[in-house]
């Protein structure tokens, strides 16, 4: 059975891919990259985490690096993370492309995934 903080993980990691093939056609992978960059190193302070990623170079965010990083938090805190991690990213873009844009392209930030046995997924 998966961990609570697995399930933020992975679902944090699905939200990210999809938000990357969303805006990639239309920013570029790098222009991807660079918001994403930026959301981690804004939420470092609050969210330790992040603070891997944002020593200098590479320019891209590897995904699975993230969702390792939140999977090793408890559960509360990944919640944490990944809702301010999305909603910088949604605030940075949207100053970039406008509101109605950012919210047709990756939606509008979501509430965070509830905690607990409801997140976890039936034994197979």
């Amino acid at each position: 059975m998966q961990s609570d903080a697995q399930c933020v993980a992975d679902a944090a990691l699905s939200r990210w891919q999809a938000i990357n093939a969303a805006l990639s056609p239309i920013v570029g992978q790098r222009g991807v990259s660079a918001l994403l960059k930026r959301s981690l190193y804004l939420n470092q302070g609050e969210h330790h985490c992040f603070a891997a990623f944002c020593a200098p170079g590479g320019e891209t965010v590897d995904l699975a690096a993230l969702h390792t990083a939140l999977s090793q938090q408890a559960a509360d805190t990944a919640v944490a993370a990944q809702a301010a991690l999305l909603q910088t990213f949604a605030d940075l873009l949207r100053r970039l492309i406008g509101l109605a844009l950012t919210e047709r392209l990756i939606g509008s930030a979501p509430p965070p995934p509830p905690t607990g046995n409801a997140t976890r997924s039936p034994p197979s």
